[in-house]
């Protein structure tokens, strides 16, 4: 039981003793005190030290959990899922609502398509005796009509006096035995609504219409020269006209093996290309569109040089007059002619590389156009330019240990989230006197050494790349990201979830194109479902939708 010791308000009525015992009281619970604060900072430090421990330990699982999440998608032929969400940078970097311009509504009120009645009718009511008519009054009403139609076409068949039988044409987009407007539905519903083929024919089966899966895989992927040779002219169009175009790729599935989706994609236009590879070499031959051909001139040996090819081989290789070749054969054959080691991986790809950059720019593509993508090294070629989430995701990727180091990559983060803000308000009111003081704030943002080791090897490792991080400097048109792509790239992921892959190569070709010709109309901001139907001859009479490549190049 604790003594009570006297209040000390009142020492000078104690005695000597008694004060004695009150200072020696005190001195007790003094020390008592200071032994409990003692026990209490070593506890408080073991516990840190505890902390730390579990930190790492989460980090550790944290790794290795993804990487078995990465083994386990290998394993099953899936691509590995992001560890991480978007941080949020661009959305947190808008500016105010209030210093946007307010967009234009759309009027409430009355229905503006009250105009494009289709039918009418009159409903009538049994009124009691003495009732006075007062007219009538409107009401609209939004119907769509399904049914299935057997038409029996009796074809004219004449025999002319020289022998030969002349037959009544068909209307246009009739397909072995189905029409236009069903090929039309298909179409839309297949590449837009991502309906599978085996889902149509059964809900064309229930309204009536006899069609088996095999022929709507016909309506689907065949006879669709058109939609392809329009899809190529956009990809020329677009690598001509645009001043930037975006670039990303996906897996995808084909016959049974893996391939690749890539897209390219400007303001205006939108390609998707499946192919075995995603190389450098396999992206520049889809920049160079549906020409076959490979060129050396100066841009191929400036390609040639930027890449630091031997330079004896280089100098053997030119020629007073740029050399063309039709396709990779003859070309092939020069580069043997002139000694190189045509079985070199290495070797034959960067000269084929250049080859195919020559042609690009021998065709008139690509010619000040900004490349802006991820840090995938297959799209580093030409100007490009490096996109910002991307770089900002791996500071977001770091796992600190420690408290300080978490301080450290929060100071970071925010520096840079501070930077791509006043970047974005750069590209509203670009000024040529601003670019210094950029350069300089970007230089002391990456330049900093924290003691974090992981962060100051990747903002060392970023700082590398300031030329393609700040070419929207120089090119204020350009996004400062790829978001683009990945939501267009969305559609074809989500066909590929539901749809799995292809097996033919008129199914890869028409998952392209089909997709493709549907972003370019959103873009454009034309209806898909009246673009099918005019190129399949079922159009508005009068309203003809134009060549999109047309319209891109009239956007330029």
């Amino acid at each position: 039981m604790t003594k009570r010791l006297p209040s000390p308000e009142h020492a000078d009525t104690l005695s000597l003793n008694a004060l004695r015992g009150l200072v020696t009281g005190l001195l007790e619970r003094s020390q008592q005190a200071e032994a409990r604060l003692e026990k209490l900072e070593a506890e408080t430090v073991h516990l840190r030290e505890e902390n730390a421990a579990l930190r790492l330990e989460n980090t550790r699982l944290k790794v290795e959990n993804q990487l078995l999440r990465d083994e386990i998608a290998r394993l099953k032929n899936l691509p590995p899922r992001p560890p991480f969400r978007s941080s949020g940078m661009d959305k947190a970097t808008d500016a105010a609502l209030g210093n946007k311009p307010t967009s234009k509504k759309k009027p409430r009120g009355p229905k503006l398509d009250v105009k494009r009645v289709s039918r009418q009718e009159i409903l009538r009511i049994d009124a009691p005796a003495g009732s006075r008519f007062k007219g009538y009054r409107s009401f609209y009403v939004r119907d769509l009509v399904l049914k299935a139609e057997l038409v029996h076409y009796r074809r004219e068949c004449w025999v002319t006096p020289d022998g030969k039988t002349v037959l009544a044409a068909l209307p246009a987009g009739i397909m072995g035995g189905y029409g236009a407007n069903l090929r039309r539905l298909c179409l839309m519903l297949h590449a837009h609504g991502q309906v599978t083929s085996a889902r149509m024919t059964t809900l064309l089966n229930d309204i009536g219409l006899d069609i088996s899966k095999r022929q709507m895989v016909r309506l689907l992927t065949k006879e669709l020269d058109g939609f392809v040779a329009e899809d190529a002219a956009v990809l020329h169009a677009g690598l001509v006209s645009s001043s930037y175009v975006t670039v990303d790729d996906t897996g995808a599935r084909h016959s049974h093996n893996p391939y690749y989706a890539t897209h390219i994609a400007g303001p205006n236009f939108t390609v998707f290309r499946t192919t075995k590879s995603k190389s450098r070499l396999n992206f520049l031959s889809l920049l160079r569109g549906n020409y076959q051909d490979y060129v050396l001139n100066d841009a191929a040996f400036d390609y040639l040089k930027e890449r630091r090819a031997d330079a004896a081989i280089t100098a053997g290789l030119r020629a007073l007059e740029p050399q063309h070749f039709c396709n990779q054969v003859p070309f092939m054959t020069h580069l043997a002619e002139k000694g190189i080691d045509i079985f070199d991986r290495q070797e034959i790809g960067t000269h084929a590389e250049a080859g195919l950059w020559g042609s690009i720019r021998h065709h008139g593509l690509m010619g000040n156009t900004v490349i802006v993508s991820d840090d995938a090294g297959q799209f580093r070629v030409g100007n490009h330019a490096l996109c910002w989430v991307h770089a900002e995701r791996l500071l977001q990727k770091l796992m600190p240990g420690t408290a300080k180091e978490e301080r450290s990559l929060t100071m970071a983060r925010d520096l840079v989230w501070r930077f791509y803000k006043a970047l974005k308000a750069y590209k509203q009111n670009p000024s040529p006197r601003a670019i210094p003081a950029f350069r300089r704030r970007f230089d002391r943002i990456f330049s900093l050494r924290t003691g974090y080791e992981a962060l100051d090897k990747l903002l060392e490792r970023l700082h590398r790349r300031k030329t393609e991080l700040l070419k929207v400097l120089d090119h204020p048109e350009i996004p400062l990201h790829t978001n683009a792509s990945e939501n267009d790239l969305r559609s074809f992921v989500t066909k590929r979830k539901i749809s799995g892959g292809t097996m033919s190569r008129d199914g890869r070709v028409a998952r392209d194109v089909m997709l493709g010709l549907m972003k370019i109309c959103q873009k454009l901001g034309l209806s898909f479902y009246h673009y099918l139907g005019d190129r399949l001859g079922i159009g508005n009479v009068g309203q003809p939708v134009p060549p999109l490549s047309a319209i891109i190049l009239a956007r330029a």
